[in-house]
């Protein structure tokens, strides 16, 4: 598998503070790679370099053979690399349907090309196809005419990836896509996700319930205070002496 996602020695300082400290990362094509830490070690801060929400101090940030360091996050959108967020935040006065076909591109969204209805019309329809495509593979088909603010925790995280998925994207990195649900929901979100990189789909996961993420995942890095301190398969990452004094030091559950 080649590289999707590479970071070489990415930093970020806010005044005093080093938030992320020469952070060297490899994510391959079609993998799950989970970024592991207790609260503070600069897991988030990292994706939001890569995705730029945050513009890394030093370092640089490849996305296969393009330098994307430093780009807004709608040019990285645009190259096929999208995000999640902790808490999801759909448009709570539109349809789950309607919230996956705001995510995609739109030919009527061109003054010139929007002249024709036909052709607008015409792509109207396979969005809507699309859509439900979609909504199919991360279970949400039957609830597609529901508002979205109606639906669970669970239920909202998968329409954050059902998003993501519609802007045809090459890689998504989630933020805690089980946080706050219950171990059953967060099995069947991870197992959505597995589903999908067996389609050709990439992932880059942070999230702190290491003992229902890890066996998903490919390969692990372990983040403490800005710096990755561990890399490997999950066993050897889980079982390295480093991660598991700073997880117990910090009264954090590490498997």
């Amino acid at each position: 598998m080649s590289n999707i996602l590479v970071t070489e020695n990415v930093t970020k300082k806010f005044e005093g503070l080093v938030a992320v400290n020469k952070a060297n990362i490899v994510v391959k094509e079609n993998s799950f790679t989970l970024l592991i830490g207790p609260n503070g070690s600069g897991k988030t801060t990292l994706i939001n370099c890569c995705t730029g929400i945050l513009k890394p101090t030093s370092g640089r940030v490849m996305l296969g053979d393009t330098d994307i360091t430093g780009w807004k996050p709608h040019q990285i959108y645009d190259v096929g690399f999208v995000r999640t967020f902790q808490i999801p935040l759909p448009f709570i006065g539109l349809t789950v349907l309607d919230n996956v076909l705001g995510a995609m591109r739109n030919i009527g969204e061109s003054p010139v090309k929007a002249i024709s209805k036909r052709t607008w019309v015409e792509e109207e329809e396979k969005n809507m196809i699309h859509a439900m495509e979609i909504l199919a593979k991360v279970g949400l088909d039957k609830h597609w005419n529901l508002p979205s603010g109606a639906l669970g925790a669970a239920q909202l995280k998968l329409l954050e990836v059902a998003k993501g998925l519609s802007s045809g994207a090459k890689i998504i990195a989630l933020d805690e896509p089980i946080g706050g649900v219950d171990p059953a929901s967060a099995h069947e979100i991870l197992s959505h996700v597995a589903e999908l990189k067996s389609e050709g789909l990439t992932f880059l996961v942070v999230e702190h319930r290491i003992d229902i993420a890890a066996p998903f995942a490919d390969y692990i890095y372990a983040m403490d205070l800005g710096t990755i301190i561990s890399e490997g398969p999950p066993e050897q990452v889980l079982n390295d002496p480093k991660v598991i004094e700073v997880y117990i030091g910090k009264g954090v559950e590490a498997c």
